[in-house]
């Protein structure tokens, strides 16, 4: 739920210090030429010269970081030599605590942990199942009239409103809802943005309007005490912490708001997409899931949930974390010096051949069987590790398990149309709609009927 900004296209440069592996100018030139995506030359350099490599993004040297025990270094163990600059996505989130920085990220980090791990997430779980049934009323809806629906636009419709109503205790009605599209218009065209901040504002300056009149709409209602029927959401935790905190302005709270509400339900609604064309595709993995224990089970459960996991293996939330070198290190041996951008890549480690045995197969076991998978953190982070790593973690887990739990007893999807490829902008994405029929499951594992 922290997808970051793309990076510009790259060049090969000599690193510095002990020689890293480089790759020559023509490589790049030839990428170029074809017209490819980024991922495609990081993923061809990280086969040619390992986990990590030194290039060039304009002037300042860079290092591409995949191996495991790099990764954990850069972003768990040394998190203050290595930060994160101007988030791309500050046009849209303003200060909010994913592109906050220094003593501002902590502390509006702290305030906002403690609602999402724990006894704050279990304040959100009525809120996240009425969610979750809704959403199953309406592809029932659908299986009853042969109805054709888009997966993509069902599960940002769900996550949508999972986060809408914990954030302010209200299911998400259709009017908000339609002006809440324009948080996913301006994300999907951050990447393609000009470069000047103005110019960038005033390219989407129609979707921020409406975005920040949701925001404003919504903090007004919350101090004015307009509590849902399950009480008070998290944005009355930022407004309350305004009486004691002078930061958290309006503005600031807007930014918290749109932040949360961009993060928390645009990663979780894109990795149910993939889920359910990775089902398409492999429609045993979703009986074996029924087929590990009863309803309700912990085995159930927990199969469920390694549906998600190799998901994230596949498509992690966040396919590129830059950071930035603020001193010289030593990086797996080599020398880095202060100023050095780094690319850490989670797309890449998680299909790294010598660490996940044929990595482009969708295979769930990974996440249940013993010793299936590498046992080194570095080796599986969709949303981070270290400091910085994803606020919504577990948010993000159960919205999409109790979502599981609900649809895949009780309904099978067909998809009329799928897309040809991702599209690799801040989140992978299914680059077209995925339109597809619900039918009703007549029975379940073992000749069981189902709902």
């Amino acid at each position: 739920m922290d997808p970051e900004a793309t990076p510009a296209p790259l060049a090969a440069v000599p690193a510095t210090g002990r020689p890293l592996p480089e790759a020559e100018p023509g490589l790049v030139r030839r990428w170029r030429a074809g017209g490819g995506e980024l991922v495609e030359l990081l993923g061809e350099l990280r086969e040619r010269f390992g986990g990590v490599a030194a290039f060039r993004i304009g002037p300042a040297p860079t290092v591409l970081v995949t191996d495991p025990e790099a990764v954990q270094h850069v972003l768990a163990r040394h998190p203050d030599r290595y930060v994160k600059r101007s988030h791309r996505a500050r046009l849209l989130i303003g200060d909010g605590v994913l592109a906050a920085t220094g003593e501002a990220w902590k502390s509006q980090r702290r305030l906002l942990h403690s609602q999402f791990t724990g006894p704050g997430m279990r304040r959100y779980e009525q809120r996240i199942t009425e969610a979750a049934r809704t959403t199953a009323g309406r592809w029932e809806e659908y299986a009853r009239t042969g109805q054709t629906f888009d997966v993509g636009r069902e599960m940002r419709r769900f996550a949508l409103d999972a986060i809408w109503r914990s954030l302010t205790g209200h299911r998400l009605d259709d009017g908000t809802e339609r002006e809440l599209d324009a948080v996913a218009a301006v994300a999907t065209a951050l990447p393609t943005l000009p470069a000047d901040v103005t110019d960038a504002h005033d390219a989407v300056a129609a979707d921020l309007a409406r975005i920040d009149a949701v925001a404003r709409h919504a903090i007004e209602a919350a101090r004015g005490g307009a509590a849902g029927p399950d009480g008070p959401g998290l944005l009355r935790v930022l407004i309350d912490a305004a009486t004691e905190r002078p930061e958290y302005t309006d503005r600031l709270i807007r930014d918290e708001l749109v932040t949360l509400l961009a993060a928390g339900h645009e990663t979780t609604a894109t990795t149910l997409t993939w889920l359910y064309l990775l089902l398409d595709q492999h429609p045993t993995a979703r009986e074996d899931a029924l087929a590990a224990g009863a309803e309700g089970s912990a085995e159930r459960r927990q199969a469920v949930q390694a549906l998600f996991h190799e998901t994230l293996r596949l498509y992690p939330s966040a396919w590129i974390l830059p950071r930035h070198a603020t001193e010289d290190d030593t990086l797996a041996g080599y020398t880095i010096e202060a100023g050095t951008d780094i690319l850490v890549c989670p797309y890449l480690t998680h299909r790294d051949p010598e660490l996940w045995p044929d990595p482009d197969q969708f295979d769930p076991r990974r996440f249940t069987a013993p010793a299936a998978r590498p046992a080194h953190p570095g080796s599986y982070y969709p949303f981070g590790i270290g400091a910085r790593a994803c606020l919504g973690l577990q948010f993000a887990l159960r919205e999409s398990t109790v979502l599981l739990e609900h649809l895949l007893p009780a309904r099978t999807v067909t998809f009329s149309a799928t897309p040809p490829k991702a599209a690799y902008g801040i989140t992978v994405r299914p680059d077209g709609p995925t339109l597809a029929t619900s039918a009703p499951q007549a029975s379940g594992p073992g000749g069981t009927r189902t709902p």
